[in-house]
């Protein structure tokens, strides 16, 4: 790993809860950050009945429930209603996908609710549409102290889309995921996709005495291509991968890790290909 000076880019690519609000989004990541171009990301917390409308412009959405259940109300279709759960630690939830050039409301139903609105610049449009929780079931990758549950709802072949790549991710507390450091920021075909990816956490202590639950994540990258961040995470922070390897995503002793990754890029293909660190990729060879 490049040791260059560890969390140099933090202050670029690392927004704390709050840093990166925006009218009704406590989190709001667009490209108005410099050097970001194909993903977004909206968070809103809504208080019961409570709405936010949002004009999708040229992006399409995947709108995922983080607490809570949600209507979403779009023009010329049917209200999308989505169960939601408890929290991003009660297991998966149904989705919904979004096309370009809609103004959308959302609003919470039965309850309060936070709700994350997932981004990619189109340029083809599907039709909205719900994506049941049980359309993609949770997969267990990694292994040992490695292991960690993925769920792949916006992710191919679950959801067609046209830019889009989302998927989400639960490491039990004292592990890691994102490993072995991968990275995906070059057009390889059949190889490695060019992806750009946002990481926006929450935590949850599994101490009984209520530790202040934290994680960390790395992300560095090459001589010709650098970036150097690591960074203490918590519920509501975010970080940006624009391109270098990243991993692992590390997850306390006594706090269990959740991350929701969107990602995209410049190319037709809609992949998630990825290339491992040499230096680490020997670790899948011992996993069964």
């Amino acid at each position: 790993m490049t040791r260059s000076g560890v969390g140099a880019d933090n202050a670029r690519w690392v927004r704390r809860l709050g840093e990166a609000s925006d009218g009704d989004f406590a989190v709001a990541i667009t490209d108005a950050v410099d050097g970001w171009q194909h993903t977004s990301l909206r968070v809103a917390h809504l208080e019961a009945g409570g709405a936010i409308e949002h004009d999708t412009g040229d992006e399409e959405l995947v709108v995922v429930p983080l607490s809570g259940s949600v209507t979403i109300e779009v023009p010329g279709s049917d209200p999308i209603r989505l169960d939601g759960r408890a929290s991003v630690f009660d297991g998966p939830s149904d989705t919904a996908y979004l096309p370009r050039r809609r103004t959308v409301t959302v609003r919470a139903s039965g309850g309060p609710a936070r709700v994350a609105l997932c981004g990619a610049r189109a340029t083809m449009d599907r039709e909205p549409r719900r994506i049941a929780a049980d359309e993609a079931a949770p997969e267990a990758r990694g292994a040992g102290n490695a292991s960690r549950e993925v769920r792949a709802f916006g992710l191919p072949p679950v959801l067609d889309a046209d830019a889009i790549l989302v998927c989400e991710v639960i490491t039990p507390a004292g592990n890691w995921s994102s490993w072995p450091p991968h990275k995906h920021d070059e057009d390889r075909p059949g190889v490695e996709s060019e992806l750009e990816e946002i990481y926006y956490f929450e935590t949850r202590s599994t101490d009984a005495r209520g530790t202040d639950p934290v994680g960390y994540q790395r992300v560095y990258g090459t001589g010709e291509r650098p970036i150097d961040v690591l960074a203490e995470v918590r519920t509501g922070d975010v970080v940006l991968v624009p391109h270098g390897w990243h991993g692992p995503a590390m997850a306390a002793p006594d706090a269990d890790l959740y991350y929701l990754n969107v990602m995209a890029g410049p190319g037709t293909e809609r992949a998630w290909l990825i290339t491992d660190d040499p230096a680490h990729a020997w670790v899948r060879e011992t996993w069964t």
